[in-house]
């Protein structure tokens, strides 16, 4: 049970290798008893929401889930069917639930399966959690007098109103009837198939809506790698329709992460989203609140929330992390550049169907497609810049022990021929340059892996420093 590890969200591992029906019968009973310990006392509940993704076998997980939660005297509401993660932490809240177990890997390939916790607040637990969860497997759980009640839900219907309320929704409804605006979305054959459209109450073109364990052969992030066929329908529609406005909206395989593509077929990362969709809530919903950012977000954040006043906190990076602040401090927007983001107006969780609501809204408002949007906030900010990112699969972790360790004791004072003015040590390394381009380098906790970020002023200087950074990394 000790290489039982629990990451960034969750415990996730390949399936019956790693994740098994006998391990997830160990852990699980132990998750619900800790989420009783810190939650059972404010809720006054014994129930806990047991849910899952579309994931190869996920709903039998489910259901060894829901067996040895109940055996282990809880009364479990079980999931009618595969729904959206955010949806369960919803139903947590909502529900007064002790918390929720989620049967998914999220964004990993067709060969992982995994279990997020989540707490009756309706957000991802803090990591003092996850780490009393680990502590006490293999402890003998005190015997019960009876085994708890099961019960099933349908996890849609109360969060697609809840979402439903968020947006002005005739608004959205009325430029897609019109023909003004063509909305295409990918779930990735994801928890996200139908959902949507189930909100809008109005058609919409839904792309790799089947279900398939193996993802098309790839996996359901959302990257340009894979996201062939919305580039390919994207750019078909723009040839055949002209000059209204359209929008490719991507969910990942468990609907917590987006991206879009632009009506021209260009890919935009949450680093672009996120202040188009601050400037929105901020300007046209004129909503106040915090703007928190991980360590990993673009430096146009805080500039375009200095545009009306908001306060910026950082994080490092997980959204956990920004749960753990909207749980305290009124926020507005708490964003990560993997796709993450979440609403002070909602629970504290990050949720791709909400984003893509408020994406649809800012495009029904303004008039306007979204690069021109992000484009505008560029010159309003006088801000411009390019983003990327390299994950450097090391070939052991001593690699990676010899890559920490000079990090640690021999400092990087130059980066691709420019002078390092500051290093920030929040989570990884983050060197600040004399250009004002940033270059992070953070370490994998449970795998050999390198991640390099950098934003710099155009793509091709971002690409050569990470060229840089991973030159040196294959170097040491």
């Amino acid at each position: 049970m000790q290489s039982i590890k629990f990451g960034t969200d969750g415990w996730r591992g390949l399936i019956a290798a790693d994740f098994t029906f006998e391990r997830l019968a160990l852990v699980a009973p132990v998750a619900a008893k800790v989420l009783a310990d810190v939650y059972g006392d404010s809720t006054g509940s014994n129930t806990l929401i047991v849910g899952y993704d579309r994931r190869f076998m996920a709903e039998d997980f489910a259901k060894k889930t829901a067996e040895v939660v109940t055996a282990a005297g809880f009364d479990v509401l079980f999931s009618e069917s595969y729904a959206p993660t955010p949806a369960f932490s919803w139903a947590a809240k909502q529900q007064n639930a002790l918390g929720a177990l989620v049967l998914t890997a999220s964004h990993n390939p067709g060969g992982y399966l995994g279990l997020k916790v989540k707490g009756a607040f309706g957000g991802s637990v803090a990591p003092e959690i996850t780490q009393q969860i680990e502590a006490q497997l293999g402890q003998e759980l005190p015997a019960v007098a009876k085994p708890g009640s099961l019960q099933t839900f349908n996890p849609w219907l109360s969060y697609c109103e809840a979402l439903r309320a968020k947006v002005d929704l005739p608004r959205i409804q009325e430029v897609i009837r019109q023909g003004k605006l063509t909305v295409y979305a990918d779930v990735m054959h994801g928890a996200a198939a139908g959902g949507l459209e189930q909100i809008l109450g109005v058609p919409i073109q839904e792309i790799n809506s089947s279900r398939d364990p193996l993802f098309g052969g790839g996996a359901p992030e959302p990257l340009p790698k894979y996201l062939s066929q919305l580039f390919r329908v994207m750019r078909t529609h723009r040839r055949k329709e002209g000059t209204e406005l359209s929008v490719g909206l991507v969910f990942d395989g468990d609907s917590d992460r987006i991206a879009a593509v632009d009506g021209e077929g260009n890919f935009l990362s949450s680093q672009i989203l996120i202040p188009i969709l601050l400037e929105h809530l901020a300007e046209r919903r004129q909503f106040t609140g915090e703007l928190v950012k991980t360590i990993s977000g673009s430096d146009l954040f805080p500039r375009v929330a200095a545009l009306y006043q908001l306060p910026v906190y950082e994080t490092p990076i997980g959204y956990k992390y920004i749960a753990d602040r909207m749980l305290t401090t009124p926020v507005l927007l708490g964003g990560e550049e993997s796709g993450g983001i979440g609403y002070g107006n909602h629970i504290p969780e990050r949720d791709a169907l909400l984003s893509a609501l408020y994406v649809l809204e800012a495009i029904a408002e303004s008039g306007l497609d979204l690069s021109d949007l992000y484009k505008r906030l560029q010159e309003r900010t006088g801000y411009f810049s390019a983003y990327d990112r390299i994950d450097l699969h090391l070939s052991g972790m001593d690699v990676r022990a010899r890559l920490l360790e000079q990090l640690q004791t021999q400092p990087l004072t130059e980066i691709a021929g420019q002078s390092v003015v500051d290093c920030q040590t929040t989570d990884g390394y983050k060197f600040r340059l004399a250009n004002d381009s940033w270059l992070l380098i953070r370490f994998s906790g449970t795998e050999p892996v390198l991640r390099l970020y950098c934003e710099a002023a155009t793509p091709e200087e971002a690409r050569r420093t990470l060229n840089w950074a991973k030159d040196w990394a294959n170097s040491v």
